[in-house]
């Protein structure tokens, strides 16, 4: 049996728990206690889909450790991939658009869903806003609906952080985002690619980009805010402004909810290759180094996630058999997946000692990087 916890919080959520029956997209307010983003992310979209199209309704998770990028982004320009694979934190295309985001533990996500015909980003940012506020922060909303304090943006997008994303379809619309309250900005510096300014210049996307915005913690500036206060202050401040008064649904991820075909599909869906990368829009990399042998630029264009064409150009006196090799190669990897070669396609140069092995190992690297 699919079952979840339907309860109203002590203090600030008004008054005694009670207890529900199987987990239906008909509650107003949820909170998820799971901390697995594929899972989060595919409760949400199970929810948006589900849920009654004319009905307000709130949703409120964290998850560990992950990186989120937009629907129309480019994950090799957006996301440090090296940086992430070796911290094993993984990075994920979600459903919306907008900008990329770092979560953590240190993260509390919000979504808003409501009918299309009465969105309004604003008054949506505007309930978070008095959640803040009820905090004891003296924060506001600037025209990009970002939560901010003073310079400082809590709920921010942009190249360090992605704060607010919408998506709406024919009858529903919601407006999410993360607050941030004791993320690790070190690490969050570290995955994106805020300060890569080679890669920025060199990947020549028709997705979206990140906008670079300065952040800080909620709690540099309210110390003893935390998780649960917080979802006690959005969940106040949605009933307040949508007239709720009904129980929180407390999801928990077990053999129930997992069992949700739509839930479970979408959980399969989000780390697969052909939605993290497959859905990647067309873009061109260029590359240049000088080798021992003469300079080489590379121009990589790929839609999909696909290879549709390569050039390997030199200048100065190189060797003519080379100059063949490059070409070789160049042809060889059309068609190919973009960072996930198949290398027994490749000429066997490419793995004997030799300049063209050279060439690749550094090729392969910046494009996995």
């Amino acid at each position: 049996m699919l079952l979840a916890r339907q309860h109203l919080w002590p203090a600030s959520f008004h008054s005694a728990r009670t207890y529900a029956t199987a987990l239906r997209p008909t509650h107003a307010i949820y909170v998820s206690t799971s901390t697995d983003p594929y899972f989060n992310l595919s409760l949400e979209d199970w929810l948006f889909r589900h849920a009654p199209h004319r009905a307000p309704l709130l949703l409120l998770y964290r998850d560990r450790p992950c990186v989120v990028f937009g629907r129309n982004q480019n994950p090799w320009k957006e996301v440090n991939l090296r940086a992430a694979r070796e911290a094993g934190v993984p990075f994920i295309r979600r459903r919306s658009g907008g900008g990329t985001v770092y979560h953590d533990l240190g993260n509390t996500n919000f979504s808003i869903h409501l009918p299309r015909t009465s969105f309004d980003r604003h008054a949506t940012a505007q309930v978070v806003l008095r959640a803040v506020c009820a905090l004891g922060i003296d924060a506001s909303v600037n025209d990009r609906n970002d939560i901010c304090v003073g310079t400082y943006k809590m709920s921010a997008r942009g190249r360090h952080v992605s704060g607010s994303a919408y998506k709406i379809v024919n009858n529903r619309a919601y407006h999410h985002g993360t607050m941030l309250l004791s993320t690790r900005l070190d690490l969050l510096g570290d995955l994106l690619r805020a300060n890569k300014t080679t890669r920025q210049d060199t990947i020549h996307t028709k997705g979206v980009e990140s906008v670079r915005s300065p952040v800080r913690n909620l709690q540099q500036f309210n110390p003893s805010i935390v998780h649960d206060e917080f979802v006690s202050a959005v969940v106040n401040a949605f009933r307040e402004e949508y007239g709720v008064d009904e129980p929180i649904c407390t999801v928990e991820e077990d053999e129930g909810t997992t069992g949700i075909e739509y839930i479970r599909t979408g959980m399969a869906e989000l780390p697969s290759w052909d939605w993290a990368f497959g859905q990647t829009p067309e873009f061109t990399h260029t590359l240049q180094r000088t080798f021992q042998w003469g300079e080489l630029t590379a121009e990589i264009h790929s839609k999909h996630g696909i290879i549709l064409a390569c050039a390997l150009t030199t200048s100065g006196n190189v060797d003519p058999a080379l100059k063949a090799q490059l070409e070789g190669l160049a042809g060889q990897l059309k068609e190919q997946k973009y960072a996930f070669v198949d290398e027994a396609a490749l000429p066997s140069a490419v793995r004997e000692q030799g300049p063209l092995r050279d060439m690749w190992q550094w090729l392969k690297d910046e494009m996995q990087s």
